[in-house]
């Protein structure tokens, strides 16, 4: 049985795809502002949500969606014929799927909308069904079923819409599932049902509950059903089950009108419709509505606003604008269609993290809601593209999960700037995550010049963990809040620029056996979480020492832009500063540093004394720049190997046996992608070494089948490493290809001039995923992609943000630099289309740019200069014969554009 692969069709990213039911575990996410969460497969199966206590079908993993027979149906029972699902959602329709008698099915989707069509083939029936979730204020989801006869009988038809209500918390699903339905009040209207639990049972406690989970419907003119079957067990029938109900089957009369009350029962909007009679080529359209409210619904507000086929096409429309306009702030023009659609799907994908959090999809079937503190500010990076009018209040909220000790909360409110103690009181700290907010705030005052918020102020967190989560302070308790206080009990604050000076300067002083980082919980790689006490990280090592030049190098800017001649820092600060101090630590010498970082957790272990240190701003870059240059020269000394083989690159890790991970192996030579990523992407690595390094990729990682794996097989489970090393050779964080590290090895060959290599990169990430014979997944970017070449847990995944942003700043060049514009192209030459020319439209400084390259001359990277630059076919001036310093366009020109239309910066390349 072939598979053919989705196409696309039309300018907005819309795709096809033949017999989707052929492939497993596919499924299309449906969302929208007001926080209601989807997800579709193509027989209509998956999850509808608005949290993780609040489903009204019930949770999925993407197991259940062949387990599982709790899916959105609609029924049509044909006299001469019997029952069919036009969802093909039946036991009959199920089982033909290997038979050689399947239908013809087709499906097509866009943002964000899903489109089943399925043929009766035997009676001429062909049904449409089109869901989406409306871009209003209520947490609903809408589905369209229009029936055509298209045969040249006429055709006698008796609908049913069947979606199941879990309407329960996701706790319920193995806690008391049969319990938790005997608080089930089930309440019938004149358009459908309400389901109101009399409590919830969770985690919070047995509480008076007032959600309410409706299944409503009607006829496209607007004919309410006839009556209902409310109870999943009458519906269904004695030996029935969900794929072949016997209400359906056997066409029984709906037993439950309008206005009637049942409790006690698992229950299903089971909507009965008034018989149809079809002439050849006539239609009949059913709308049905699915929500999750507060408490009882206004069933006149919902049925006037949604319940009629008109109304459900304005809604669609507005639905598709909405989203259309949104992700038209980023759009792609290069010589390769399939590749600017793509993108499309994948500058959708930070917004859909941003909406899901890590959860509520069949793949992400982990977490309750919410995003990690790494999350909140990767995120970030795809948000001041896409919506940058919400990231200055994002940063700035997001930095009161800051620890004084350097760490983080590591628990995520839902939202901006909500952080809570650890559920469990489980103490976890990832040492990578200090390392991510400098790097956000940095693109942020590079798009925005907006050096201000480094002097705003911010709160910080505080709980009973203390030195980085090693000890507890008992004599704290929940009821103080969880906000750093002075020694006179008020709220201490400090300057953003405080915040990240902590975050950075903490990891350098905490350092293990060999000079590097100590890796403690985990880095970015989540599995590698064995090695708390000797294991160093030496990846985020380099990651933190070009953080350090960065700050030393942001302070010089503060100086040089806004006059700052100083900073305030919380007093007892000062010691981190140690160069500025009459004696200051040998960096070479392990335990002075570990015991200064100690001497600065004992000040600051409950309390603050709220009094402000003041220190030269030159003096303290200065300061920066000699732990940067320390730790880069270490790096260059002691973590660089070679192998056997004579291949060279940067060893990664350390493990908790304080042994040297990388090299040579008696199993065989051992590697990391990460190793070598913040060692290239900081300056870390010489250009020599980078080239050196890439050899070494292609000869131990890059693997033709499933791209640039993220490690080598290392041979066994690794208990003084992590827990990555169970998981199989070649799944997730253990030698696939882990999306996110493989853009940002990509993003830092592109930095660093290597534009050939990074290409291939990026190219081989698009290939795979859009390869669906084998990736088998959507137009987008997966999380990872497995030994089977198959993508993983689709949409959600930071990869995104960061190919967004690779794309934008370094393959078209178009970044910020202190608030003024950078134009640095480097796209290769076949990245142009037939006429020479590429293109990008983008949002900046307010203003809708289409920034395009033409190269006549077909030029290769690296053989071209900008030649000549015209604004709105205005020559501009300032055009360098350096190809490597770009055009640099002022801020002010920029925003004394008029704003609303898109304005044209034409470039000329040539050799």
């Amino acid at each position: 049985m072939t598979t053919k692969s989705w196409m696309f069709y039309g300018e907005n990213g819309e795709f096809k795809l033949d017999q989707p039911e052929r492939s497993s575990s596919l499924y299309f996410p449906l969302v929208n502002e007001a926080g209601m969460m989807s997800s579709v497969t193509p027989n209509l199966h998956g999850e509808i949500t608005s949290g993780h206590n609040t489903f009204l079908m019930e949770p999925v993993s993407v197991m259940d969606l062949h387990n599982s027979k709790a899916s959105r149906n609609f029924w049509v029972f044909v006299d001469g014929f019997g029952a069919w699902s036009a969802c093909g959602n039946s036991a009959k329709q199920n089982a033909a799927v290997f038979s050689g008698t399947e239908e013809t099915s087709r499906l097509e989707a866009g943002f964000l909308w899903h489109k089943l069509t399925r043929e009766h083939a035997e009676a001429g029936l062909r049904a449409e069904t089109v869901n989406f979730v409306p871009v209003t204020d209520d947490k609903i989801e809408l589905m369209k079923v229009t029936l055509t006869n298209t045969g040249r009988n006429p055709l006698h038809l008796t609908p049913t819409a069947a979606i199941p209500v879990y309407g329960r918390s996701a706790d319920d699903l193995r806690d008391h599932r049969h319990v938790t339905s005997l608080l089930h009040r089930v309440f019938t209207s004149r358009h459908g049902i309400e389901v109101q639990p009399a409590l919830s049972f969770d985690e919070r406690g047995h509480r008076i509950n007032k959600v309410t989970y409706s299944v409503m419907g009607a006829t496209g003119n607007g004919q309410a059903p006839c009556g209902f079957f409310p109870e999943t067990e009458e519906f269904i029938g004695e030996g029935g089950a969900l794929d072949w109900p016997q209400a359906v089957v056997c066409n029984l009369k709906p037993p439950v009108g309008p206005d009637e009350a049942l409790e006690g029962y698992e229950a299903t909007g089971a909507l009965r419709f008034e018989p149809a009679e079809l002439v050849p080529g006539q239609s009949v359209s059913y709308v049905i509505a699915m929500l999750i409210s507060d408490d009882r619904i206004d069933r006149a507000r919902i049925a006037g606003d949604y319940l009629s086929e008109a109304r459900f096409d304005e809604l669609l429309e507005q639905n598709r604008e909405f989203w259309t306009k949104k992700l038209d702030t980023v759009s792609f023009h290069t010589g390769d269609k399939q590749h600017d659609l793509w993108m499309k799907w994948v500058t959708l994908q930070p917004i859909l993290r941003r909406l899901y959090g890590n959860s509520f999809l069949p793949y992400h079937d982990y977490g309750r809601g919410g995003r990690g503190w790494r999350d909140l500010w990767q995120d970030c990076l795809a948000l001041m593209v896409m919506e940058p009018e919400e990231v200055r209040h994002l940063l700035l909220n997001n930095y009161a999960g800051v620890r004084i000790d350097g760490s983080n909360a590591t628990i995520i409110g839902s939202k901006p700037g909500e952080f809570v103690a650890d559920r469990n009181n489980i103490p976890r700290v990832w040492m990578d995550h200090g390392a991510w907010p400098l790097l956000t705030t940095l693109l942020y005052i590079h798009q925005s010049g907006d050096l201000e918020l480094l002097l705003q102020t911010q709160t910080y967190f505080r709980d009973m963990f203390t030195g980085r989560c090693k000890e507890r302070d008992l004599s704290w308790t929940p009821e103080q809040g969880n906000k750093l206080l002075t020694r006179n009990g008020k709220v201490y604050e400090g300057t953003i620029l405080e915040h990240i000076l902590l975050q950075n300067m903490t990891p350098f002083f905490h350092v293990g056996a060999h000079g590097n980082i100590l890796l403690e919980g985990a880095d970015w790689n989540d599995g590698l979480d064995l090695a708390p006490n000797r294991g160093e990280s030496v990846a985020f090592t380099a990651f933190y020492a070009s953080n350090l030049m960065a700050l030393s190098e942001l302070l010089l800017a503060l100086h040089r832009k806004s006059g700052q001649s100083s900073i305030e820092i919380a007093e007892e600060m000062a010691v981190l500063f140690d160069t500025l101090s009459a004696a200051p630590v040998s960096y070479d010498n392990i335990d002075d540093k570990r015991a200064l970082l100690d001497r600065y957790f004992g000040m600051v272990g409950q309390c603050v004394s709220g009094t402000k240190a003041k220190l030269d701003i030159l003096r303290a870059a200065e300061d920066l720049k000699r732990k940067a240059e320390w730790m880069i020269g270490h790096l260059r000394r002691n973590e660089w190997i070679t192998s056997k083989e004579g291949y060279e690159w940067f060893n990664g890790y350390y493990n908790d046996d304080a042994e040297r991970v990388e090299g040579d192996h008696p199993d065989g030579v051992r590697m990391t992608l990460t190793g070598q990523v913040f060692g290239i992407m900081g300056g870390v690595a010489t250009d020599e070494q980078v080239g050196k390094i890439t050899a070494s990729v292609n000869r131990y990682l890059k693997d033709e089948n499933i791209g640039y794996r993220l490690n080598s097989r290392f041979g066994g489970i690794q208990q003084n490493l992590g827990r990555a090393f169970g998981f199989a050779f070649g799944h997730k964080e253990n030698g696939a290809m882990f999306s996110h590290m493989t853009v940002m090895y990509g993003n830092a060959l592109y930095k660093r001039g290597f534009v050939k290599e990074g290409f291939e990169v990026l190219e081989s990430i698009r290939k795979l995923s859009a390869d669906f014979e084998r990736s088998r997944m959507y137009p987008g970017i997966p999380e990872y992609i497995n030994e089977k070449g198959r993508g993983m847990y689709t949409y959600l995944t930071g990869s995104a943000s960061w190919l967004l942003l690779t794309e934008l700043t370094e393959v078209f060049g178009v970044k910020g630099r202190y608030g003024d514009l950078l134009l640095q192209p480097k796209l290769t030459k076949e990245q142009f289309d037939a006429d020479g020319k590429a293109s990008v439209e983008t949002l900046f400084a307010g203003r809708m740019l289409e920034v395009v390259y033409v190269n006549p001359d077909g030029a290769e990277y690296g053989d071209y200069r900008i030649k000549e630059a015209t604004l709105d076919g205005e020559p501009l001036a300032g055009v360098s014969e350096k190809p490597e310093d770009g055009l640099l366009l002022s801020r002010s020109l920029i925003e004394g554009l008029t704003a609303g239309p898109t304005h044209r910066i034409e470039i000329v390349l040539g050799r």
